[in-house]
């Protein structure tokens, strides 16, 4: 698989980077084991996770790959965490996951974007990546208007001078990127956002003189506007899009990483 280095960054990537959103569904440890050793094997490099992705077994279970394979590189973020915690049982994840299809209060994300909680969430992620620390450092999905940017600007530089994060930014839509960017904000120096072939929302970041860094959501997007389109044609066209950047891709099938990785034989 192709490599970046993410622009305004010292992180080489692969071009594809597997996102763990929807990892817990894919079954039992072991099988969620196999599917990202499957991912290592066909050449992905960097893995996107987040405290409340499997309500805090997405980075367990990532831990264990990471420590077997040190080169690896990862993201992870900080502001929404997971009901009930991020060391609950696997029974109690899944009992929470089927009752709030009924009752939303269970499944919905914990929102605090309060410094004095990131600091434990930190402590947390490390703990359960198997790391000293952690390359890309993200707000998960912030509201500009209710965030203390300067005591968070205060606390990210002192956690990247003391080494525990390499690099920090945002993860967000671009709805909520929008006032960041108006602002110009320093946490948009590293920006993950959605984006679309078909609405190209990432556009706002160049629109304000931005390289498209890492983006997602071009399949998801295609099938929700009825596009039927191959994925292997949107991701090709995705990765000519942002040509410069990586793209967050994610499967609960580890027979996938194959179509995955070779993607890259049909780019010209």
């Amino acid at each position: 698989m192709n490599t970046v280095t993410i622009p305004e960054t010292d992180i080489c990537v692969s071009r594809l980077i597997f996102g763990t959103a929807s990892l817990f569904s894919a079954g039992g440890y072991a099988r969620r084991q196999r599917v990202l050793e499957a991912a290592v094997e066909n050449g992905f490099t960097h893995f996107d996770t987040a405290p409340y992705y499997g309500f805090g077994m997405a980075e367990r279970d990532l831990g264990g790959i990471l420590r077997k394979h040190p080169r690896l590189t990862v993201t992870t973020k900080v502001g929404l965490y997971a009901p009930g915690g991020e060391e609950q049982s696997s029974l109690s994840i899944l009992l929470r996951k089927a009752g709030g299809r009924f009752v939303s209060a269970l499944s919905k994300p914990d929102v605090d974007f309060g410094v004095r909680r990131a600091q434990l969430s930190l402590e947390g992620s490390l703990r359960r990546l198997v790391r000293d620390c952690i390359d890309l450092y993200m707000l998960h999905e912030p509201r500009f208007e209710l965030l203390e940017t300067d005591e968070w600007l205060k606390w990210l530089e002192i956690t990247q001078t003391s080494g525990r994060i390499r690099h920090y930014g945002l993860a967000l839509a671009g709805d909520r990127l929008l006032p960041f960017l108006r602002a110009k904000s320093p946490l948009t120096k590293l920006v993950q956002t959605f984006d679309s072939l078909e609405n190209q929302e990432a556009n706002i970041l160049t629109a304000h003189g931005k390289p498209l860094q890492i983006t997602f959501g071009y399949v998801s997007s295609a099938r929700s506007n009825g596009n039927l389109t191959a994925a292997r044609d949107l991701l090709l066209r995705a990765l000519q899009r942002n040509a410069h950047g990586a793209i967050i891709v994610s499967t609960r099938q580890r027979e996938r990483m194959n179509q995955y990785s070779q993607l890259f034989t049909l780019i010209k």
